[in-house]
């Protein structure tokens, strides 16, 4: 597992790929122009990987006066989808980059991409062949052992021209025909072993309708866009590599503009699956709520749980550009939204499993309005009014009746500080028939206020609190690792049930948590500290009356307490 150090300063050492770039502008390769794209499928929504190429792209070209194109590779209509589109669009943005007017589908090429792969029929570059797919695959050979050529190889230039136009003009059926380029068959690079080119696909397109009869295949599209826009750095996954000589290829054999593609390794997380297919099957099948349910790793999901843009992309920072891939602990992902949240994020206090608490020598109908600090170290933030009175609710966990040695909280005749307010001292134990408490009943010590101490009373415990008589319900969902194992598709082996792995508790509602007044005017959006629980963040399902918070992440810093062992 890769743990890249954290660093409190971005490295100033450049990358492999920064380097790349560096020594093209210095021999004036691109005539000095740097002009990166980010280039979607919009066939699912953005995971936190997409989050690193998008840093990636945008970041080069922001650092060397470049300019960066958003691209949609639109080339499958059977998986693609308008509401993907504007998904994209708002995650790209949401992260903080602006595209301006560089908005660009590959479907905007659809005729010079049909008119470059007549030029290659013309150059005897590639041929319509009438084999089915399971007959391609099956004459493609190994890694070890050549393939057999197609029989219809050799047909003349003629001959394909015309059977090209028919697939475009819908005379043939899907599968009955496709055009491959006409390379090696031998080659010891599978994809150079004449790959197809186009398809016949009669499924309507959401933006050219039923214009197409046939689509371009990906790695056709994806090179000859990169050309058309001019893209100088077309990075790409790491998986891409042994795609690169074909990409060249195209290029080369029509002789058009020739991009430069870098491969990088991808971003992998533990305990959760970074591939928008299985992402599908996962809401397909209502194992989640949907694509931005806040346990998956899209980017809407993160989105939704709390995460901000600047941690994102100081997490996308921190773990750098590689040559290899690796994966990632979650635990990174969660340092880098909790030492953002940590200055930015007010604080709250929210109790999970209440329990009563009176103090006795308050009069009835006592109120008290005290002043809690909104964000520590940080006097611009302001402070809020938390109101005190007789009745407060504390957390269950925070008493005990027997407490073990160096249990700094509340114990019968034991004292406590309620935060921002005052000590009190448990005097009497309220229960019912089966033993099960009620209430607990205890006195404060006036001279003890907060900032204003003078009692002299020594105490070694803090605990949070809620007024009951202002105290405002919420659902708070608790989130865990959305699978029980680091990587549960290598988990699962070959032919094995990845979702088997799924963690039953990676979701926990809370409906008994009681939260302090100030809560009541928060936004869906808004994230908080709740004091010595965690971070939250109002979810959009919230109503007015109905509140619903989701927990980013807990407090506790598990990973930068690892790094220091």
């Amino acid at each position: 597992m890769d743990n890249p150090e954290v660093g409190t300063e971005k490295e100033k050492s450049l990358n492999f790929i920064e380097h790349i770039v560096k020594q093209d502008l210095e021999t004036g390769k691109y005539q000095g122009n740097v002009h990166t794209r980010f280039p979607p499928e919009p066939n699912g929504y953005l995971h936190i990987g997409h989050a690193k190429s998008i840093c990636l792209n945008f970041g080069i070209a922001e650092d060397y006066n470049g300019i960066t194109n958003l691209r949609f590779d639109d080339t499958n209509p059977s998986a693609e989808e308008v509401e993907y589109v504007n998904a994209i669009r708002e995650d790209v943005k949401w992260l903080g980059y602006d595209w301006e007017d560089r908005e660009y589908f590959s479907s905007n090429y659809f005729d010079q991409l049909y008119g470059f792969a007549v030029d290659l029929i013309k150059l005897g570059k590639a041929f319509v062949c009438d084999l089915t797919q399971e007959e391609i695959a099956q004459r493609r050979g190994t890694p070890t052992q050549p393939g057999e050529e197609s029989p219809y190889r050799n047909r003349s230039v003629e001959e394909n021209l015309a059977l090209f136009e028919g697939m475009k003009n819908g005379d043939f059926e899907e599968g009955t025909k496709v055009l491959r380029a006409k390379i090696d068959m031998s080659s010891p690079n599978m994809h150079l072993r004449d790959p197809a080119v186009y398809r016949i696909k009669k499924v309507p397109h959401h933006r050219t309708g039923t214009t197409w009869s046939i689509y371009p295949m990906y790695d056709y599209a994806h090179c000859m866009s990169d050309s058309i826009e001019k893209i100088t750095h077309s990075l790409c996954t790491l998986e891409f590599e042994v795609h690169r000589p074909l990409y060249d290829w195209f290029l080369d054999a029509l002789d058009l503009y020739h991009p430069h593609q870098i491969e990088f390794a991808r971003l992998n997380l533990t305990n959760t699956v970074m591939s928008k297919r299985k992402l599908l099957e996962l809401v397909q099948e209502n194992l989640v709520s949907g694509w931005d349910d806040p346990r998956l790793p899209t980017i809407s999901g993160l989105r939704r749980r709390g995460y901000t843009p600047e941690s994102i992309r100081n997490f996308a920072d921190r773990i750098g550009v590689a040559k290899r891939d690796g994966i990632i602990d979650m635990q990174l992902l969660e340092f880098s939204i909790r030492e953002d949240l940590n200055k930015t994020a007010p604080r709250a206090m929210v109790v999970l499993d209440p329990i009563k608490v009176v103090i006795t020598n308050l009069p009835e109908g006592y109120q008290e309005d005290l002043q809690a600090i909104n964000i520590p170290g940080n006097e611009e933030a302001g402070k809020r009014v938390v109101p005190f009175s007789r009745e407060i609710y504390i957390e269950r966990d925070d008493f005990m009746e027997d407490p073990p040695k160096k249990y700094f909280r509340l114990a019968p005749g034991g004292v406590v500080r309620l935060k921002y307010a005052y000590i009190i001292q448990c005097n009497e134990v309220i229960k019912d028939d089966k033993g099960e408490i009620l209430e607990i009943r205890c006195e404060y010590f006036p001279e003890s206020k907060s900032g204003e101490d003078t009692s002299g009373i020594k105490v070694k415990g803090t605990i949070h609190w809620v007024s009951t008589d202002s105290a405002i319900e919420a659902e708070l969902r608790m989130y865990d690792r959305l699978f029980t194992v680091e990587d549960p598709i290598a988990e699962a082996g070959e032919d094995g049930d990845w979702k088997s792995f799924i963690n039953p508790d990676s979701l926990v509602r809370s409906t008994k948590a009681k939260l302090e007044p100030s809560l009541i005017s928060a936004q869906a959006g808004n994230r908080f500290q709740f004091e010595r629980k965690g971070y939250f963040c109002l979810d959009q399902d919230s109503k007015e009356g109905s509140l619903v918070f989701n927990q980013t992440v807990a407090l506790r810093d598990s990973w930068a307490k690892q790094q220091k062992k």
